[in-house]
């Protein structure tokens, strides 16, 4: 069966475009106009993903609310954001609220396409038994690739996707550079400097709020990043 999309996005035309593209690309897809018509949908069937804007019709943040209802909700829905609002304020409001990725609505269909996959191999790897081969311990880290998984001090890090493979290319080497280009190319984005170093403020802090002597993650000036083993 194919997988049960929802996009809420108040933007009729906007809506339209994309539960066309991605049916063409094999999805159920279903769109909501607002909040609430999403919401009273959900109550009846819960899909595989949400699509969530930021902004819905009057409510400048509704976006966000719906965000924080699904995350109690069903705690392990995949809930990704693309929206206008890529402020960091507006990414870190949306990633602490639960979500699982922040896209700006410039994103080309084939990295959303990308991420939408991500996510949902992500939801099917969580069912299925780990392998040893796939995990990576660095001292309190413990990271699960298959599962796309992180946890520190055995305290899960809620990474989206982007952020969990930037730092799975960080610790498979750790020691080793990694330049912002082998950063954006192992998590298959393509953003400026700037933004990678946004995303890599916010992997400290996620990981900072779990334990707050955290400092595995240097800058090494005009280079890039590292993952640094300390006892």
């Amino acid at each position: 069966m194919p997988r049960h999309i929802a996009i809420v996005e108040d933007e009729p035309l906007i809506r339209a475009n994309y539960v066309e593209a991605l049916t063409r690309l094999g999805f159920e897809v279903r769109g909501h106009a607002s909040r609430q018509v999403a919401q009273a949908a959900f109550a009846q069937r819960m899909p595989d993903l949400v699509i969530i804007d930021v902004g819905l019709g009057d409510e400048p943040e509704g976006g966000f609310e719906l965000c924080r209802t699904l995350r109690t909700q069903a705690p392990t829905l995949p809930i990704l954001f693309l929206t206008a609002r890529d402020s960091d304020f507006d990414v870190i409001s949306g990633l602490r609220l639960g979500a699982d990725d922040y896209l700006a609505k410039d994103v080309s269909l084939h990295q959303l396409a990308a991420r939408i996959n991500a996510l949902l191999r992500r939801m099917d790897a969580l069912r299925q038994p780990v392998r040893a081969d796939s995990i990576i311990e660095q001292g309190p880290l413990k990271l699960e690739a298959e599962r796309m998984r992180v946890t520190w001090n055995d305290l899960d890090v809620p990474l989206t996707v982007t952020e969990f493979w930037m730092v799975h290319t960080l610790v498979r080497f750790p020691g080793h550079v990694k330049s912002r280009d082998q950063l954006m190319r192992d998590a298959q984005v393509v953003v400026d400097d700037a933004t990678i170093t946004s995303h890599i403020k916010r992997i400290r802090k996620k990981f900072i709020a779990i334990d707050p002597a955290f400092d595995a993650i240097d800058t090494v000036h005009g280079a890039g990043y590292r993952w640094t083993s300390r006892p």
